[in-house]
């Protein structure tokens, strides 16, 4: 070989080593800078951005959806103070979709625009789910619509935050020490699952601001303090009703219990029916979690099936309706199904189908009941649709709130509190008279639904009323 030869070679080797070191060194840097599993840390970077709170008098759009974008430009009208821009574009969005309950607490707000107005907050979990948090604005909404167009409470309108907690227990707790800090905020509506309202108890009774939900039914709830309300009975009144349905009218006494060990008001509904059936005369004799990581329907029922069970109830939860479907499914109609007001859901009956059929329901509020009532009149005609328990209860506690802010010249925070604790406050709500025990409870019956085949609706099944006393549920 030439020296000439030997010398490129030489050359190309060093400038080899020397690249090949530098990308070692850039690699190890990076191995000792960069955060150790990457996809753990972007997966929690995604939870925290799901879980993050956000509240709006309308400046940003919390549920996309039909009509997003006049929506949103209405939004940028707001924020920037131009209400008559916003008027026109939200009424327009309306037109477009007119079930939609976010454009039109945001239409009622900018009307009232920069004027004094009484504020109550909603909170929703809008991110995680949608139609459960328009089922609840449709009753604040129409509640609003109503008193201001009344010509508002005291004469001064009524304004309505909407904010979102994604039904995450930290973020309902932050969100409700916001809203407390908020000196405008008179009282809230709120939150979805009883967890999340327990986790923000707290805040509420300690800053004193008033707080009615109108879905959880936790029995826990009932201790939590005086600021504490709800419209929805609590599941002392669902497993007592289902118990009874079972003993007297199904002639069964063992039952098998589907339960979500990680949601409060499903385990209270256990717990609850568990001591309504031992006192009426059953037993439980099998329970089954459908959180566990390894749940098997097909095991599970077997086994429920072996342990004697006459009877199952699902303790469902809006997270586990897959795995409630799935032991629908699998039990083919050979048990008789009860279930909880969660498993008053569409999927239920578009995916169970058949094997739905029979299956017996405890809710707080069922349409067919009240189908003559002014509130249902006004409400097909606001939404052009019917609507269901969670809508109801919603309006009640929105109601509750106006109600009780009418009763003093000037309304506080803590006014508020003393009417809604008054044994003499009541007025007629979506689903009669209501009125709260010292405990915040609402005592009122719960209605049974079963499943039927019908023709006539969507999915060839519905929800029907069982025509029982009202001394009998209780």
């Amino acid at each position: 070989m030439s020296e000439k030869k030997t010398i490129k070679t030489f050359i190309w080797l060093l400038c080899s080593l020397i690249i090949l070191g530098g990308i070692t060194l850039v690699a190890l840097w990076s191995s000792n800078t960069r955060k150790p599993n990457l996809p753990e840390a972007v997966n929690n970077s995604t939870n925290a951005n799901s879980s993050r709170a956000e509240i709006s008098q309308g400046d940003k759009v919390l549920l996309p959806g039909k009509g997003t974008e006049i929506k949103q430009a209405a939004a940028q009208d707001i924020a920037a103070g131009n209400y008559q821009q916003a008027i026109a574009k939200l009424t327009q969005s309306l037109r477009t979709n007119r079930n939609d309950p976010e454009a039109l607490i945001y239409l009622n707000n900018a009307e009232i625009g920069t004027k004094k107005a009484y504020t109550l907050a909603v909170v929703v979990p809008s991110g995680t789910n949608s139609n459960g948090a328009k089922e609840i604005l449709r009753g604040v909404a129409q509640a609003q619509q109503e008193v201001n167009q009344a010509g508002g409470i005291n004469g001064v309108p009524l304004k309505i935050l909407i904010a979102n907690d994604n039904n995450n227990p930290e973020t309902a707790k932050n969100l409700a020490q916001t809203l407390a800090n908020n000196s405008e905020v008179l009282g809230v509506v709120g939150h979805w699952a009883s967890g999340v309202t327990l986790a923000s108890a707290s805040v509420y009774q300690t800053e004193k601001l008033v707080v009615i939900s109108p879905i959880s039914t936790s029995v826990e709830l009932s201790s939590l303090g005086n600021y504490i309300f709800r419209t929805v009975p609590s599941d002392r009144f669902a497993g007592s009703a289902l118990s009874r349905h079972m003993i007297n009218q199904l002639g069964k006494t063992k039952a098998a219990i589907f339960f979500n060990s990680q949601s409060n008001n499903s385990q209270s509904l256990k717990d609850e029916f568990t001591k309504s059936l031992f006192s009426d005369g059953g037993e439980v004799v099998g329970e089954f979690d459908f959180a566990q990581a390894n749940f098997n329907a097909l095991n599970d029922w077997q086994q429920a099936n072996n342990q004697g069970a006459e009877v199952l109830l699902l303790a469902v939860t809006s997270n586990t309706l897959d795995q409630a479907l799935q032991i629908i499914k699998v039990n083919e109609r050979r048990l008789p199904l009860l279930a909880s007001d969660d498993g008053y859901d569409p999927r239920i009956l578009q995916n169970g189908g058949a094997d739905t059929v029979g299956m017996v329901l405890a809710i707080p509020w069922h349409i067919s009941a009240y189908a003559e009532d002014s509130f249902v009149q006004a409400s097909k005609m606001l939404w052009e649709g019917d609507i269901n328990w969670r809508t109801a209860l919603a309006y009640d506690a929105s109601l509750a709130l106006i109600t009780g802010l009418k009763q003093t010249p000037n309304p506080t925070r803590q006014s508020l509190q003393e009417a809604l604790s008054n044994p003499d406050f009541s007025f007629q709500g979506a689903s009669g008279s209501v009125r709260f025990l010292p405990s915040g409870d609402r005592n009122q019956a719960i209605q049974l639904v079963t499943v039927k085949a019908s023709n006539g609706s969507e999915f060839g099944y519905q929800f029907e009323i069982i025509p029982t006393s009202e001394s009998e549920l209780r």
